[in-house]
């Protein structure tokens, strides 16, 4: 199951870089093009799709290696074990809000699926299954932060959001 986790972490990571660069690509081109005064509306649009994907599995990459912003300034001051209770339930909340996003994006899919795109015969819902996808995967990476936690609970490193996972393992 691990190797599965891995090789989907690989994918997403792979994804958000192909993404990011076909995003730029078509933007250019669309400002490039509309300078010529060709218009193409239908570059805006997949760069917007591209961008909802990006930008969702992208949080998730960040949220998995703990490039995200935490603020530690009253629990820097509690004891190790009170610092790993609170962190432990600090993702446990995440945990439930991206549970509650999924669920909630689910029903927002299945709503705007007869919806399309103006220039591109696609449902819209596509933009809306990149949310679910991503939280349904940021739970899952909390999961792992959760366990990683509560194996090293009796240690005296608190892990820290704001250093990557190969720096908290060291």
């Amino acid at each position: 199951m691990k190797k599965i986790y891995e090789k989907f972490c690989k994918i997403e990571v792979g994804f958000c870089c192909v993404g990011f660069i076909l995003l730029v690509v078509l933007v250019f081109g669309s400002a490039i093009l509309r300078f010529m005064r060709v218009s193409m509306a239908w570059n805006i649009d997949l760069a917007m799709l591209l961008l909802a994907w990006t930008a969702f599995l992208g949080a998730d990459v960040a949220w998995r290696s703990g490039q995200l912003i935490g603020i530690d300034l009253v629990t820097r001051y509690f004891p190790k074990k009170v610092q790993k209770l609170v962190l432990i339930a600090v993702y446990a909340i995440i945990f439930g809000m991206c549970i509650v996003t999924c669920l909630y994006g689910c029903r927002l899919v299945w709503v705007e699926r007869v919806r399309t795109y103006q220039s591109m015969p696609i449902p819209y819902s596509l933009v809306s299954l990149s949310l679910v996808v991503a939280t349904f995967s940021m739970a899952i990476s909390t999961i792992g932060k959760i366990k990683l936690c509560i194996q090293h609970f009796n240690k005296d490193e608190v892990e820290s959001e704001s250093k990557p996972e190969s720096e908290n393992e060291a």
